[in-house]
């Protein structure tokens, strides 16, 4: 019989089936490992828009995490949207009593469409309880500034983010450079825990395909963790995934659409030490 890492998503749905929980279950078996979830919210959404969520009970979210726990060996585990302070504690709370491996934590704050998937009264929670806690957090610029309460206009300023954001505990970051208006390339600053750095970069896509962008990458370095691949490559791996991932563009839906999770890992990705 084959075996295979077993690895879990904490996060919510997405009814359109590109980002969220449907996402990170895509690319963990596109990354040949076992995909488990607990669900924290529930969403109406699809390319075009969230048209409405719901958090699930404290309750209902601790016995997902004892259901899995008593039956599953998770290598490794990864959150995505968590919706308030509330629930950001239960998770934190749970993450404390099982020991699921590596944690990578995508704090999840704005759909692709605009809609706010973390109340703003969760920002210091998730900072104080759960940044702590990560093996590797994976926060786009946006994030990172609400995270950080830093301004970041360019690359110097990523560099800034990424020790403040391993100050706040967590042990190797990734600040996704997406939202940089670079026309020509997408580079991502990486902070490893040994406090070793470099920049990985990729040719930009001009395309409004990028829904679950964020979910699809932190999926995939979850899955390369649970396989025990060391934290830079699992990195450049999740990196050259999503590359493909949005070039290798799918037509789904009639809004920002979701990515190719067939693809195979790009080989323009290329890395640049500090």
């Amino acid at each position: 019989m084959t075996e295979f890492p077993q690895v879990l998503t904490i996060a919510g749905t997405d009814s359109g089936g590109g980002a969220g929980i449907m996402a990170d279950l895509k690319t963990m078996q596109a990354r040949h490992v076992f995909g488990t979830a607990v669900v924290v919210a529930v969403t109406a959404q699809n390319t075009i828009g969230v048209q409405d969520f719901m958090a699930l009970p404290a309750k209902l979210i601790n016995e997902q995490f004892r259901s899995i726990a008593s039956d599953f060996t998770i290598k490794a585990c990864k959150t995505g949207m968590l919706a308030d302070a509330e629930h950001v504690h239960v998770v934190a709370e749970a993450l404390q009593k099982y020991d699921f491996g590596p944690l990578t934590v995508d704090p999840v704050m704005i759909a692709k469409g605009g809609a706010p998937l973390l109340a703003d009264n969760a920002i210091e929670t998730v900072r104080k309880e759960l940044i702590p806690l990560a093996t590797v957090v994976t926060p786009n610029l946006p994030e990172a500034e609400r995270l950080t309460g830093l301004a970041i206009k360019d690359a110097n300023d990523m560099v800034t983010a990424g020790v403040a954001l391993q100050k706040l505990g967590a042990k190797n970051v990734i600040i996704k450079g997406g939202h940089v208006t670079d026309p020509q390339a997408a580079a991502d600053f990486v902070l490893l825990a040994d406090g070793s750095s470099f920049w990985l970069s990729a040719p930009r896509t001009e395309t409004i395909r990028t829904h679950g962008t964020g979910d699809t990458l932190s999926a995939c370095l979850t899955a390369e963790l649970a396989k025990g691949v060391p934290m830079a490559t699992a990195i450049q791996t999740a990196k050259a995934y999503v590359t493909a991932a949005i070039q290798a563009t799918i037509q789904v839906g009639h809004g920002h659409g979701p990515l190719n999770h067939w693809a195979t890992p790009s080989d323009e990705v290329s890395r640049h030490d500090n």
